[in-house]
């Protein structure tokens, strides 16, 4: 690991000499090329500077221990060491993980589905407020959020809505809402008070590029139909809507929400990338099943893993045992503890299974 350390200090420095160099700072485009690959090694340089700033203190303390010093400054060094010797530990278990290799979706922006599942039309309402949900968190991040399909229902739930979350880091914290969320409640068309459960589907999925999957223009069938959702008169005499199937995989997206045909079909190509990136992701992730066993890195959407319970005031993260009391501060898009705690669980997951990964090649 250390010999790691030790290649990406010296890219570092390179970096920062490179961007120092008027040819660079006259080339906007190399700059920022640049400027983010030292950005990115800049918190592993960081901690490894802060761990040899550690080790060298404790060397400083093992030479005033050896060389038979008085009683009391004895004693100051093994306090001293107590110390140390452990913060060096914490320091080196960061640094594993910080070099624990990154999910090269984590910088790409987002396309989530929710569904609404067993329970009817309190399903729906319950997707409903996991869109809110999520929209407000994106708030939160400073996201922007784009709706690219939906199917409402009257009393202002959904059957299905699909939207899109643009920004920094976005993947790489909503990737952990893949799954069933459940909530019990007591409906507001229930007159005896009984609690019911109800459940809807969450899919999260990075949003790809046409160079991260390719898709044969052969391989499309493209069928074009009149918008059923509201909209005026216009979109009733116009086939603005766009359904695209591909053929190889079955797989078909549709979206109408636009006015415009030629924007719900560029919509609809983003969902139909998404959509086959996931499937070729989950392919490859049943080969190696039994390298990834935790729930929270596969996102298996056939397991419940969380619950959001009304009456008690809530929300209950199955996959790590996390309870919080404040369910309506989450409903409000504050979830953000839930997913560093995910993210905490998948870190010491990957420790577990992927350190051998770190280990310095010859």
């Amino acid at each position: 690991m250390f010999a790691k350390l030790e290649e990406v200090e010296r890219r570092y420095e390179e970096l920062m000499a490179q961007l120092a160099k008027p040819e660079v700072l006259a080339d906007p485009q190399q700059f920022q090329r640049l400027a983010r690959a030292q950005a990115d090694l800049e918190d592993v340089v960081a901690k490894y500077r802060e761990y040899r700033g550690i080790e060298r203190e404790i060397q400083d303390v093992r030479a005033l221990l050896e060389d038979g010093s008085d009683p009391e400054i004895r004693e100051m060094a093994e306090e001293e060491l107590r110390r140390l010797q452990p913060l060096r530990d914490k320091v080196e278990e960061e640094l594993r993980a910080l070099l624990l290799p990154k999910d090269p979706m984590d910088a790409k922006d987002v396309i989530v589905e929710i569904r609404a599942g067993t329970g009817g039309e309190e399903a729906a309402l319950f997707a409903g407020d996991l869109y809110r949900m999520y929209t407000r968190y994106a708030e939160r991040n400073g996201w922007k959020t784009e709706l690219m399909s939906s199917n409402p229902t009257g009393i202002g739930g959904f059957k299905e809505v699909i939207f899109a979350v643009q920004g920094r880091g976005a993947y790489s914290k909503l990737k952990y809402e893949s799954g069933i969320h459940r909530v019990q409640r007591v409906p507001v068309t229930e007159s005896s008070g009984r609690i019911h459960t109800s459940a809807a589907t969450v899919a999260v999925m990075p949003e790809v590029d046409e160079v991260d999957v390719e898709i044969n223009p052969d391989d499309l069938r493209i069928d074009t139909f009149r918008a059923s959702s509201p909209g005026g008169q216009h979109m009733q005499k116009n086939e603005t809507a766009v359904r695209i199937i591909h053929i190889p995989t079955g797989t078909v997206v549709a979206c109408q929400d636009e006015r415009s045909q030629v924007q719900n079909r560029e919509k609809a190509m983003r969902m139909l990338r998404a959509v086959l990136y996931e499937q070729r992701k989950r392919e490859q992730e049943a080969q190696q099943r039994e390298m990834r066993r935790s729930q929270i890195r596969s996102g298996d959407r056939s397991e419940k893993i969380r619950t959001y319970n009304f009456p008690q005031g809530r929300v209950t993260d199955h996959r790590i045992g996390l309870t919080l009391y404040r369910l309506e501060s989450i409903l409000d898009g504050d979830i953000e503890e839930i997913i560093q705690a995910l993210a905490a669980a998948d870190q010491a997951e990957r420790l577990k299974s992927e350190t051998p990964v770190l280990e310095p090649s010859d």
